[in-house]
């Protein structure tokens, strides 16, 4: 077990709930505990259905209509905000698996990020326009006044997932929650999404956690990993125990299910280095 000291957030029995097409109610997340340590990459891996992406919705609390969230008890740095986040969100941000759908489409990308900067950053108009053109260039856009100016179906997909996380950079989270960041890429802009996290998240002290059904990905980036099976949480620690020595059948099933992982995600780092391609 991590030190209390090293923990970044403790999550103690977290239950979601969706009503049932046929009434009732239908439990999605089930006694869900884990913790995040402090500066650490964390996976959460598990087939389609799994409830990996409700439990990042939980945590934000942008769960669907009607749903229902409970938990015992949740630790933010130590600090119990269980009563707090009944009303107020986990002061975390959040990159999406689809940043189209995540954009407003008749917004330009410097509207966005500016925004985001003035709500969080408690800045005037142009201040906040530079801290977007700087989150552009954290993020490793190379032309970042041309893409501050663009709409977001004139960018590619990389380069529409780029901003997204220089969206989310500029609320200065602690905690980042990716989920899926990868899935619409290519497996060479791929890894240079990946290696592009795992950089921000060494330079900025961040800790990630990180949504994916490919394991790939997780031995790619990833501190540690969560296995996730019908709203359960059944395995987790670090990924090379994980992955050398599986203790629950489910784990041993997606192992052996893998296919090899693609060239380019064998050493995201060194793609990032081939230049922000994407």
């Amino acid at each position: 077990m991590t030190p209390a000291e090293d923990v970044l957030l403790s999550v103690d029995g977290l239950d979601v709930d969706l009503p049932g097409r046929t009434g009732g109610r239908v439990k999605v997340l089930e006694d869900v505990t884990f913790e995040v340590p402090r500066g650490r990459v964390v996976g959460i891996v598990g087939e389609s259905g799994s409830g990996k992406t409700m439990l990042l919705r939980a945590l934000m609390g942008i769960l669907p209509d009607g749903a229902e969230r409970d938990w015992r008890r949740v630790l933010l740095r130590g600090e119990d905000v269980t009563r707090t986040l009944a009303r107020r969100r986990l002061p975390a941000a959040m990159v999406f698996q689809d940043p189209m759908t995540s954009f407003n489409p008749l917004v330009r990308i410097g509207g966005h990020l500016a925004e985001v900067a003035q709500r969080f950053q408690k800045v005037g108009r142009r201040q906040a326009q530079g801290l977007a053109r700087e989150a552009l260039i954290a993020v490793r856009i190379p032309d970042p006044d041309r893409v501050l100016s663009r709409y977001p179906h004139e960018l590619s997909g990389g380069m529409r997932q780029r901003a997204m996380i220089a969206m989310a950079l500029l609320a200065q989270p602690e905690l980042l929650l990716a989920d899926e960041p990868t899935t619409a890429l290519d497996a060479t802009i791929q890894a240079q999404i990946l290696a592009l996290l795992r950089t921000l998240q060494a330079e900025r002290s961040l800790t990630v956690l990180i949504v994916t059904h490919d394991l790939g990905v997780v031995a790619a980036v990833c501190d540690d990993v969560m296995v996730m099976k019908d709203g359960r949480i059944v395995e987790s620690g670090e990924v090379e125990r994980v992955f050398a020595e599986p203790q629950h059948p489910y784990t041993r099933e997606l192992l052996d299910a893998a296919p090899p992982a693609p060239a380019e995600l064998a050493a995201p780092a060194s793609a990032e280095e081939k230049g922000a391609g994407a």
